[in-house]
């Protein structure tokens, strides 16, 4: 679907993978991200942004977290081309083996097979000339290399987040490259976001 020497590109990025790289990296100085201004940044001569697919679920039994999370959720929404998918998200008891405490771990869910979903139906609708995946997460190897295998014309780059790799996904891949410190400095929202309704957000305290 190339137009006129122009190639189509979307981006589809594993929130949880991207977020929990940045704060792993970074801290939270780099979490309030206008995910369309870091794609645009990703984006070769020649490209051009068609649309951005933002995979996340929700996060429940923390009010703290979850607030945080909506006020970004809020952010995301004023991004004209930007569209949310949501999986889920569940806290899975461990107790330790040797001392016996119980924690809550938080998993989520669905986010692979949706991004797998949305290649291979974007790919067979012909909305994309080059898929950009924000993920490290190795079980999205087998469907880049089922879109590569059947659309031989169209390219699938892995963009990996901060300290975040996947070997198996670098084998399949079109190419791949880790997303620089610079691009996320330079794709930060505004401080303070004015929503359509008139109401205004601003970036949590503690992201800084």
């Amino acid at each position: 679907m190339n137009h006129a020497g122009t190639q189509q590109v979307i981006t589809y990025i594993d929130g949880f993978n991207l977020y929990y790289g940045l704060k792993s990296k970074y801290g939270r100085k780099y979490i309030w991200l206008n995910v369309e201004a870091l794609s645009t940044c990703l984006l070769k001569q020649g490209q051009i942004l068609k649309k951005v697919k933002y995979f996340t679920a929700m996060i429940r039994h923390n009010p703290n977290k979850e607030k945080r999370q909506r006020t970004y959720i809020s952010a995301l929404e004023t991004l004209p081309n930007t569209d949310i998918y949501y999986g889920k998200y569940l806290t899975n008891q461990h107790t330790c083996p040797s001392c016996g405490y119980i924690e809550n771990i938080p998993s989520e869910k669905m986010t692979d097979v949706n991004i797998a979903m949305h290649l291979l139906t974007d790919a067979f609708n012909n909305v994309f000339d080059t898929a950009i995946v924000i993920s490290a997460d190795s079980d999205l190897t087998g469907p880049i290399k089922m879109v590569r295998n059947l659309f031989v014309n169209k390219k699938i780059v892995v963009a990996f987040p901060p300290d975040r790799v996947s070997f198996d996904m670098k084998n399949v891949a079109s190419a791949y490259f880790h997303i620089g410190r610079q691009k996320f400095a330079k794709s930060q929202f505004s401080k303070i976001i004015k929503l359509p309704n008139g109401v205004k957000i601003q970036r949590p305290s503690s992201w800084k």
